[in-house]
């Protein structure tokens, strides 16, 4: 038996058994959506999803829909027929659908549409009679001619909007809507006629052809630009592909009885328990999210058309306790006729996520671990972006009010493209920019992205700027134009609101929180903490089974790291600690030592520095781990290049400028990070090490004595590949650790082990593991000794391994699980099967990483280690993952 590549909207819930997993794999988010009010008895217009396996098959049969699923495709049209009454490209009674995507996870505005297809010549008029509205045909066959053209010959939408505001201008007036049959039947020829100059051929009337044109358009666009961006921002796997749903078309265009709308179950900004949402009276869906008019809040429809309203409340009410979440939907209103197009769970801000998980939980839907498991780990890094500092908002004075759309604040330069604001942000003097846009488009997702905050004049709090906004965690007011005086020319790059112009460069500032628009620099601060933060966090780290430290360097990042709830430090890197301006000179006089007494001498000066960072480490981490790292960085780094410098610190060491230049030189690696460093160093001068754990135990001897904490210090010997390397380096610090305890006459515990960063070390973990008390995978050094090119220098190529499906994301910021991730897990295995005692942890950058952080439960390590700001987010990730796999 063949395939199944398409199934009618009722017919999904009982093929799936409504199990919302698979059924959101199969059919998509909105297909899911789509099939479960089907079922349950709601107004849904109905159709099919042609599934995201179909989309797979697209591409591998080369971008081609094969003859198996174009006949299953209008098999499955036959079967709308019969269920509508209306026949596909019928002149007297036309079937007009809408082929919409949906992929698995919600990407809003990423992916293409197209309303109104089946329209031709004669249908638009059999559609006219049928209706007795030729206003109305019209307007849908100028639409459908727009977005073909647009999504499926890739045309581009300007030259259609220039023909309609070319053709408001010469009527006098300001909406499409005033626009009546005539001027609508004018533009259909003009659109028509651009289409044969543009395309060299007829605008297609059959049909057929325009479905399978649009059906491959919505497969196309999974791969399109913005789609791409999207997706890596969102770690969406380019293999899931995107469903289409072809679905009975219901006019919201129809008259001032009919309109459209989205509206979601809750506030996504602030997660209040409310119904909101807007609607426009008598348009399309487009004309909502695209922000081309201003429109109405749902409440107004409660005035306009009562039993809609409460209609449309009582279906709200139902999918929420459904879907046990906040439900974003969209729904069209035909000649007072209510239908719903979409549910699904709805994007919010982390404020939003936190309030409404807190909420339900209380409400009795859904219990503790069901909340944790509905907050985006990477929302929790907006909770900590910048606010307005109080003392200079107060002195500052709004100079207009938008829509607060997505919380934060965001000062700036003003830029009026996304194209600039990428540009720009590459210049220091710019790094802070400001997004000031008419509208944003799906093709503005990258400077989006990059700039501190985004400004639009139209649109509402459902806009694409919004919505996308949102997602990301950016600063965003939108419908600037709404309540003033506002004048906007992109090309010109000048804005004007109640008087007060700005071009390109001045600063703004937008408080996205408020809607509220400020003519200068206002300071921001640090975000403040969260109510529901500590109850929910509690919640997750109830879960979780990982522990999660931070990588600390200093006092001041350690401190941050513990109020963010970090259980230790997985990673000091004593080398930060030697490059202070006190300590510098000794450091560079120990590189210069011609002997070990010269070395020894200048490592003296040294010690009394490393000892002093370790105590006030010591004295904040009380008796949460800390693991030193030994030196590590090749000695090079600590000494200048330039002659001048070089000169100048000659004369400041008292050698001559030969002598420094020959050490300078001396010291020259090819291939430095694969040179002269780590344990190396070590092997080659021993007195560094002897040095750091004098350091290391007499800090830990002096606070434990201080404050009475039990402390363990935990020493890591960096860059072994071999296990006698490890064995060299630390009998040279137990020795010294040893003499050190004894006299002081304690029984302090300390523990000696290794970062596993090269591919040997990983592959002779069993071995290694004989000499160390624990393993941590440097997963920064170890993904760049595996795939053989440096961190530093691959962004220079990886974006054309992107653009050709090579690797879907950046291997040192999501761990390679399949490569990297295979030596991590036969290390952990070798090693515990060695030693069973032996500790295991991350401490790369993947340590923060949600889907890195996954792995490391999955594969029994027992930390993570990251960054102090990224905390919460492994503190999350880690409760995720062991609420969906929990270990023995």
């Amino acid at each position: 038996m063949s395939k199944k590549f398409l199934y009618l909207f009722k017919e999904g819930h009982d093929a799936f058994g409504g199990d919302q997993t698979t059924m959101k794999n199969t059919l998509g988010g909105k297909g899911a959506g789509l099939a479960e009010m089907t079922h349950a008895g709601m107004p849904v217009p109905q159709g099919f999803t042609i599934t995201t396996e179909a989309c797979t098959q697209y591409y591998a049969d080369n971008r081609e829909i094969n003859d198996e699923i174009k006949a299953d495709i209008f098999k499955y049209m036959g079967i709308l027929e019969e269920q509508t009454g209306k026949t596909f490209g019928s002149i007297e009674n036309p079937l007009l659908v809408s082929v919409r995507s949906g992929a698995r996870q919600s990407m809003p505005g990423m992916m293409d549409t197209i309303l109104n297809l089946g329209l031709n010549d004669q249908a638009v008029e059999g559609l006219a009679k049928k209706t007795n509205n030729p206003r109305f045909a019209y307007d849908c066959y100028r639409r459908f001619i727009q977005m073909y053209s647009d999504v499926v010959m890739e045309l581009g939408k300007s030259f259609f909007e220039e023909r309609i505001d070319a053709m408001k201008e010469r009527k006098g007036v300001k909406q499409d809507i005033e626009l009546d049959a005539e001027d609508l039947k004018e533009l259909v020829k003009e659109f028509k006629a651009i289409y044969l100059e543009k395309q060299g051929e007829e605008f297609p009337q059959d049909p057929k052809e325009q479905l399978i044109g649009a059906v491959k358009a919505v497969f196309r666009s999974w791969d399109n630009p913005r789609a791409n961006v999207y997706r890596k921002m969102n770690e969406i796997p380019y293999e899931w592909g995107t469903a289409v749903n072809v679905q009975q078309m219901a006019f919201g265009n129809s008259g001032m009885r009919s309109g459209t709308g989205v509206a979601f179950t809750r506030n996504p900004a602030t997660g209040e328990k409310k119904l909101m949402g807007e609607y426009l009276i008598n348009a399309q869906g487009e004309d909502v999210v695209a922000g081309i008019r201003t429109p109405s809040p749902i409440s107004k429809l409660h005035e306009e058309m009562p039993e809609v309203y409460d209609q449309f409340v009582e279906i709200a009410t139902r999918l929420e306790n459904y879907y046990k979440d906040m439900q974003d939907m969209e729904f069209t209103i035909e000649d007072g006729k209510l239908f719903m197009l979409q549910t699904r769970n709805g994007k919010r801000t982390a404020q939003a996520a936190l309030q409404i998980a807190c909420d339900l939980v209380d409400e009795g839907v859904i219990d503790q671990r069901t909340a944790v498991l509905r907050v985006e780990p990477k929302q929790l890094d907006t909770l900590l972006h910048p606010q307005f500092d109080a003392a200079a908002l107060k002195a500052a004075e709004a100079i207009g009010k938008g829509l607060a759309a997505s919380p934060g604040s965001a000062c700036g330069r003003v830029v009026f493209s996304a194209e600039d604001a990428e540009e720009k942000v590459k210049d220091e003097a710019w790094k802070k920019v400001v997004l000031v846009r008419l509208e944003t488009s799906p093709e503005d997702i990258v400077g989006m992205q990059v700039s501190q905050g985004i400004l639009t004049v139209r649109g509402g709090m459902t806009s694409h700027a919004a919505v996308v906004a949102r997602g990301m965690g950016t600063c965003c007011v939108s419908g600037c134009g709404n309540d003033n005086e506002v004048k906007i020319d992109e090309e010109a790059k000048t804005f004007e609101i109640n008087g007060h112009k700005f071009v390109e460069g001045d600063w703004i500032s937008i408080d996205g929180s408020t809607g509220n628009i400020y003519g200068e620099q206002v300071a921001t601060v640090a975000a403040t903490g969260n109510k529901n933060f500590n109850r929910f966090m509690g919640w997750a780290d109830a879960a979780r089974q990982l522990l999660v430290m931070t990588n600390a360097d200093n006092p001041r990042d350690a401190q941050q790291a513990v109020d963010l709830g970090a259980e230790g430090i997985g990673l000091c890197r004593t080398e930060h600690m030697f490059f202070a301006e006190d300590r510098i000179k000794a450091v560079r006089e120990m590189i210069c030592a011609r002997t070990v007494e010269e070395r020894e001498a200048a490592l003296a000066k040294v010690e009394p520095f490393q000892q002093g960072d370790f105590e006030a480490m010591y004295r904040i981490m009380g008796e949460r781990p800390m693991t030193i790292r030994y030196l590590d960085p090749p000695l090079h780094e600590f000494l200048p290049t330039k002659d001048e410098d070089i000169k100048e610190l000659a004369a400041d060491m008292g050698m001559t400028f030969d002598d420094l230049k020959n050490v300078v030189a001396s010291l020259h690696e090819f291939n430095p990070m694969m040179g002269h460093r780590g344990c190396r160093l070590a092997v080659t001068y021993p007195e560094i090490a002897a040095m750091q754990t004098r350091a290391v135990i007499k800090a830990a001897l002096n606070v434990s004595a201080e404050t009475g904490h039990v402390i363990t210090p935990h020493i890591m010997i960096p860059l072994v590949g071999e296990v006698k390397e490890l064995k060299f380096v630390k009998d040279v610090v137990v020795k010294v650790a040893d003499e050190l305890i004894a006299a002081a006459g304690v029984d302090m515990k300390y523990q000696v082990g290794t970062m596993i960063e090269i591919p040997r070390a990983a592959l002779t973990a069993g071995e290694i593991a004989k000499e160390a008390e624990f393993f941590s995978f440097g997963t920064n050094d170890l993904t760049q000794m595996t795939f053989g090119f440096s961190r530093d220098d691959a962004a220079k190529f990886l974006t054309a391994y992107y653009d050709n499906k090579i690797y879907e994301s950046d291997p040192f910021q999501h761990l390679d699980q399949i490569g990297v991730g295979k030596l991590v897990k036969m290390a952990a295995h070798d090693g515990r099967a060695t030693n069973p005692n032996l500790g295991l942890g991350i401490c790369g950058e993947h340590g923060g990483d949600p889907s890195s952080v996954e792995f490391c439960h999955n594969v029994g390590l027992d930390y993570v280690s990251c960054s102090p700001y990224r905390v919460p987010i492994a503190r999350l990730a880690a409760a995720q993952a062991a609420i969906k796999n929990p270990r023995a």
